[in-house]
């Protein structure tokens, strides 16, 4: 019988130093994109993959983290007594019922690689996604992970989500160099981390989205630091690439980079425009803004 991807892993030990001060004592995980974190709705998206079990790989500074998926007996019990229902829904419906916590520390600073070695014990000779929170994916038709999930349902191999960047990007990400099989998947004969433009094998980079094959521990295990002295999930992935199959999956959707500050505001606008109590009101408010910028701009120019 054919094990189905069940399992997720969510790399959150990392210090968010680009968004300091903010993520001094909050994890950046826990950002709002208007009234949620960043972090559930990446368990969202998995949930919706048919996920069931929820693997947060942390460090000791991501209480916080743990409590947002925590129940909150107080809270809960105050909201009822208050009568105010939705509120309690929204709350209890955080973590789904039949769906699972589970929490494992990362005890160094070792890179990705290393965060998803560490969740070896729990995911054991199983296939798992990876999920990386900061990459928020509004996906077309069906979520990212769930689009990926149905194409390794096919494929039963090892799935990288990608997406087309600039060429004078390629250094900020893993770069395929792949072939086209059918229309959004590519077969990948090599994967390069970071690679200077003048060296990239493609424009097609790896963004946060995998599910990968058990074997991945293997090759994590054995492979050496690399770049920043971490050890590098890209380079597990080479090594795979040598005994097995793996595939580039371009996915429908569009990607908000929210490690930066620019895709972090992006991301709150777009997602503000589609909240269903903010959306027209919002939507009035930038429409007047830029109104007034374009009047101010013609009268500086006047």
């Amino acid at each position: 019988m054919k094990v189905k991807v069940k399992k997720a892993v969510f790399p959150v030990a990392g210090m968010g130093t680009r968004f300091l001060p903010a993520t001094k004592a909050n994890p950046k995980e826990m950002l709002p994109v208007v009234d949620k974190p960043l972090i559930q709705y990446a368990a969202e998206e998995a949930i919706s993959a048919g996920i069931e079990e929820l693997v947060f790989v942390t460090s000791m500074s991501k209480r916080a983290i743990e409590d947002h998926f925590d129940k909150n007996y107080e809270l809960e019990s105050e909201l009822e007594r208050r009568g105010k229902d939705k509120l309690l829904e929204l709350v209890r419906g955080v973590v789904p019922e039949g769906i699972a916590c589970v929490y494992v520390r990362q005890p160094e600073a070792l890179g990705l690689g290393h965060a998803v070695l560490c969740a070896k014990p729990v995911i054991g000779n199983e296939p798992f996604a990876v999920i990386l929170a900061d990459d928020l994916i509004d996906g077309e038709g069906a979520s990212c992970l769930k689009q990926m999930v149905d194409a390794f349902e096919y494929n039963r191999c090892s799935l990288l989500g990608v997406e087309e960047v600039p060429p004078e990007e390629t250094d900020k990400y893993g770069v395929v160099k792949s072939a086209p099989i059918t229309d959004g998947l590519n077969r990948v004969s090599e994967i390069v981390e970071k690679p200077k433009p003048s060296e990239a094998p493609s424009n097609l980079a790896v963004v946060g989205r995998y599910i990968l094959t058990p074997r991945i521990f293997h090759h994590l295990e054995h492979t050496p630091r690399g770049a920043g002295g971490e050890i590098q999930l890209t380079d597990a992935i080479a090594a795979l690439l040598k005994e097995e199959q793996v595939m580039a999956y371009q996915f429908r959707g569009t990607r908000y980079d929210c490690g930066s500050k620019l895709g972090y505001l992006m991301a709150t606008v777009e997602y503000g425009l589609k909240h269903p109590e903010l959306a027209a009101e919002f939507g009035d408010y930038l429409t007047g803004r830029f109104c007034e910028a374009g009047a101010g701009k013609k009268q500086a120019s006047g």
